[in-house]
């Protein structure tokens, strides 16, 4: 019965991405940015829903499984910086996007204040391509896991089966249908993890009941810090503040924003995003604390199944289909956004000959390729989706949130520094890694900061040489 609801329900899913064929205009464009005519609705439902995904239906409720309450603090965190940084930016970065020459994340901080920066757009190009085809593979793994859990399929079928659906959803309407997906996954959602709320709520014997076997469970369970030192419990925080900020260094979201039909609905768009945000991610830990009552903690239990082993024992197995197929939806409708960015990178960013590259076949055949790589990372690599998302995520936020920032307050960056600050980020976030630094403060936040700095520096020096310059051209005047 899982299988047919799942299968049955999965066909709805596809039949709706499909359906975008009907909007599309056959353009490379349209593919790609949806033809900047997305209503305020829509993009607010899609960037939130790619914003989460198979992070926060896998990685977060396994986060708050294993760790407790205090995984609150990273919901505190990264909605209060997602919400700041939206201030600063949004609008100035739909104004750029209007740009006839603006069809990549790449061709947007290129041509943000009219310049031509190729060297510049090449790089994000080849960052964008690398670091969103791993986090791709981290969408197609957290759908097979569970599948492995409820279907009992093997993780290799369940990242082909994901590999071949994206495919198909590429070809048919590339972005729009990733958004159209994307808006009707999340209604569903919504509606299963309320359902395991209420289920897991009753498995316990109510609501009063339920907290008092949350809190027996370890007295460390329910603090709501991970740690009783201020100062850890600061940077904890502040780590999560910036990962909310890095928003705006993900392509994948941030074409969402492009992709919004006019300037004058960003403010609904925002409320759409911010109320699906809010909901959901207290949805999660909610979820999390709940499952660990229903099955205690024990060595060989991957903390990354919660979630369906805990819609297996608490819902019929209809609705258990339904949450599988929304949940495997979700990530597969992530993935084929990553895919789409890389597709627009190699496309827009990668080749600077208009015509030669822009075709709409040249982008769907880039999409394959990307869609294999992805799948031989996902099929070969260890690493828990939680790890390859923030990894992920944290590399692109430290290489390109402080230009968008900068960009965003007015800041004309030479292509040099632009560079400059894009490595510099990027090789401060992987330093702090490797020393293991990155359990006391998340690695986004060194390396935001160090391309912040190496803005500064670089800007100072420039302030220096032109005063340099003007003072002997004065002496002879």
């Amino acid at each position: 019965m899982i299988e047919t609801s799942f299968l049955f329900s999965l066909l709805i899913f596809l039949a709706i991405g499909l359906s975008s064929m009907v909007k599309s205009r056959k353009t490379a464009e349209d593919y790609l940015v949806a033809g900047k005519a997305i209503p305020a609705w829509l993009a607010g439902l899609s960037a939130v829903a790619t914003n989460n995904s198979g992070f926060m239906f896998i990685g977060m409720i396994g986060l708050t499984y294993a760790t407790g309450l205090s995984s609150i603090w990273l919901m505190v965190g990264w909605i209060g910086g997602d919400l700041m940084v939206s201030f600063l930016t949004l609008r100035p970065l739909h104004a750029a996007s209007r740009s006839e020459k603006v069809h990549s994340y790449g061709g947007l901080l290129a041509h943000w204040h009219g310049d031509d920066n190729h060297a510049l757009r090449r790089l994000i190009g080849v960052l964008t391509i690398f670091f969103l085809t791993l986090y791709a593979a981290a969408q197609f793994k957290a759908g097979s896991k569970a599948t492995s859990v409820l279907l009992e399929w093997d993780r290799t079928w369940g990242i082909l089966i994901s590999a071949g659906i994206v495919l198909l959803y590429s070809a048919a309407g590339g972005l729009r249908a990733s958004i159209w997906t994307d808006a009707v996954q999340s209604f569903v959602m919504l509606f299963g993890m309320g359902m395991l709320i209420v289920g897991g709520i009753e498995l316990a014997g109510g609501w009063s009941l339920s907290l008092e076997k949350i809190a027996s469970i370890d007295p460390q369970y329910i603090n709501w810090f991970p740690d009783t030192d201020l100062i850890g419990v600061t940077l904890f925080v502040l780590g999560w503040l910036f990962g909310g900020i890095a928003v705006v260094g993900q392509p994948h979201i941030v074409v969402r924003f492009i992709s919004l039909d006019d300037e004058s609905h960003i403010n609904r768009m925002r409320l759409y995003y911010y109320a699906w945000f809010i909901l959901f991610y207290s949805a999660t830990i909610i979820v999390g604390l709940l499952s660990r009552i229903a099955f205690p903690e024990s060595s060989d239990f991957d903390s990354e199944l919660a979630l369906p082993t805990m819609a297996q024992l608490i819902l019929p197995d209809v609705l258990v289909g339904v949450i599988l197929a929304a949940l495997f939806a979700a990530t597969l409708s992530t993935a084929d956004s990553l895919i789409l960015s890389c597709s627009a990178a190699v496309t827009r960013d990668m080749v600077q000959q208009p015509g030669k590259m822009h075709s709409l076949w040249v982008a769907k055949l880039t999409t394959a390729g990307v869609i294999a790589i992805a799948v031989s990372i996902a099929l070969t690599g260890s690493e828990s989706v939680f790890a390859l998302v923030l990894d992920a995520w944290g590399l692109l936020g430290s290489a390109f949130a402080p230009l968008v920032l900068l960009n965003a307050m007015g800041k004309r960056i030479p292509q040099s520094t632009s560079i400059t600050m894009v490595v510099t980020g990027v090789a401060v976030f992987l330093l702090w890694q490797q020393v293991g630094w990155g359990a006391v403060i998340y690695s986004v936040a060194p390396g935001m900061i160090a391309g912040l700095f190496a803005y500064f520096v670089l800007n100072n020096n420039g302030i220096r040489e032109e005063a340099s310059r003007a003072i002997p051209n004065a002496e002879r005047k």
